[in-house]
């Protein structure tokens, strides 16, 4: 980049478009006093860009044939190793496709940013190859990670493996398929909706979001700073604990961690459930959307934790779907904004990168490439300008009463128990087809009404296989107080030892 000033003519014509005059005078005036800004911001075009040590240089990836992924969960395989020992050596990790791993092709979905290569690693991936790990390759997530459905990637459908005529979820559609297929022990994915939960419950793994900021998102293509997570996704709860071990704590860049509490994870699995009290969320169930055999599944799993000495009772939180019109407002603003910066999020510490911008740059230009369901949000988003943020404030300001509704009841409980989504993975539609536009909205919309709360109030969420029904899988939620993950794993270890979930 080059900086220049604006000339006399260009400064009075970008303040008329901001409805001022400016005279001659005046011009003048405010270019000579621009004067120090510009010298500024010429000192920094002369600085090379201040980016992380890929500590792991030897890098190599090819794109995998259509007969080695046949339900479309890969994007690109790569044979990438850090340590040969660690906690996580041997085992083999899929990374969601919006993390940024150096050297290697990254296209979140979306193929206005095909070409574009990251130029640093991750904390997350720096961290997995500090443990032993080996990455073999990049997972295929969403069109830029807006949706709760597995087709509107540009590289095409993601199959569900239980049945490849149904939907994976998402929007970390191709991490938890290769988890729950088992071509990986562990996948990465990231979550300001459920898109770490949603997959994990439509195909049958364990999916963490984790309290916010406990885990580093440096490195990461995000929506909006306060609901960006990631978490991992696994085949079971030791390796989903075990995981979590090495991803959390401070990175030193990420704004979004304070004052965390970090535990070991391990240590809660195959502890006693004896006197932990668990409470059943009345609103997560027998919602006009859900689905009779997704509420009977995962009543059936809450009698299970009552077998195993936990104390069961139903309460009542009516602010619980309340809460998605929080996140509505939250995330339609909070979205818009970011893309506006060209996928850089404004207000947080960290490592921007300068090859992503150059790809996002643009984008408004390539719109006829999204899918309807963001043609939808980013209209939605423009349509919001005119009110000024005055509804992302509002829900912001309310959001302490959702965060207070919650802790009312986890004061005296352990964990909340809901379904992690209201339905099972659904038939995968026809592109082009009649109605099919309305079912890709439909799923990317109502997939999310027991998750996106706990994106925006923090709480650590997980995912737990409850059982199978139709075929498919069925996802129960174990909500817990802030930085209580143990409590979590805890319960859903002891849920895993009881029995294999796809016989409940």
């Amino acid at each position: 980049m080059t900086f220049e000033l604006p000339d006399r003519d260009e400064l009075k014509n970008i303040a008329a478009s901001m409805g001022l005059s400016l005279d001659d005078r005046q011009t003048e005036t405010l270019i000579r006093n621009m004067g120090p800004f510009a010298d500024g911001y010429r000192f920094l075009d002369q600085l090379e860009h201040n980016l992380p040590e890929v500590r792991y240089p030897e890098r190599n990836y090819r794109f995998p044939a259509r007969e080695d992924n046949p339900l479309g969960a890969w994007y690109v395989r790569t044979d990438l190793q850090g340590r040969n020992e660690g906690p996580l050596a041997g085992r083999t990790v899929a990374i969601k496709d919006n993390i940024f791993v150096a050297q290697v092709p990254m296209m979140n979905g979306a193929s206005i940013l095909e070409g574009f290569v990251p130029d640093f690693d991750a904390t997350v991936v720096t961290r997995l190859l500090d443990a032993g790990a080996a990455i073999t390759g990049k997972a295929v997530c969403e069109f830029l990670c807006v949706s709760g459905a597995s087709v509107t990637a540009s590289t095409g459908v993601v199959s569900n493996p239980h049945n490849p005529d149904y939907s994976a979820g998402g929007s970390s559609s191709g991490s938890a398929v290769l988890v729950a297929n088992g071509d990986v022990d562990m996948a990465l994915g990231c979550d300001q909706a459920g898109s770490v939960r949603i997959p994990s419950s439509f195909c049958g793994a364990y999916g963490m979001k984790a309290t916010f900021g406990l885990l580093p998102y440096t490195g990461i293509m995000g929506m909006e700073a306060m609901l960006d997570n990631v978490g991992p996704m696994t085949a079971n709860v030791g390796d989903n604990a075990l995981m979590l071990e090495v991803l959390a704590g401070y990175d030193g860049m990420d704004s979004r961690q304070r004052q965390l509490r970090v535990h070991n994870y391990t240590e809660a699995l195959g502890k006693d459930m004896t006197g932990m009290k668990i409470a059943v969320v009345r609103e997560g169930f027998d919602h006009p959307l859900s689905e009779p055999d997704v509420d009977r599944c995962v009543l059936a799993a809450a009698d299970r934790f009552a077998g195993l000495g936990a104390e069961v009772s139903e309460v009542s939180i009516p602010m619980h779907r309340d809460g998605v019109s929080l996140w509505g407002a939250i995330i339609s603003d909070g979205l818009w904004d970011t893309l506006r910066s060209n996928g850089l999020a404004m207000n947080t510490n960290g490592f921007n990168s300068p090859a992503l911008e150059k790809y996002m740059s643009g984008w408004q230009d390539k719109l006829a490439q999204f899918p309807v369901n963001l043609h939808m949000v980013l209209l939605l988003g423009k349509h919001l300008e005119r009110y000024a943020g005055g509804y992302y404030a509002r829900a912001k300001n309310h959001l302490p009463r959702l965060v207070s509704a919650y802790d009312d009841v986890l004061r005296d409980h352990d964990l909340l128990l809901l379904p992690t989504t209201l339905m099972q993975a659904r038939r995968i539609p026809v592109a082009g087809a009649e109605g099919a536009d309305d079912e890709v909205i439909y799923v990317a919309l109502n997939t999310v009404l027991n998750t996106c709360q706990f994106d925006i109030t923090g709480h650590p969420a997980m995912s737990v296989p409850c059982g199978m029904r139709n075929g498919l899988p069925v996802g129960m939620m174990l909500v817990g107080k802030h930085f209580d993950e143990p409590a979590i794993y805890r319960a859903a270890y002891g849920v895993e030892q009881s029995g294999a979930w796809r016989n409940f």
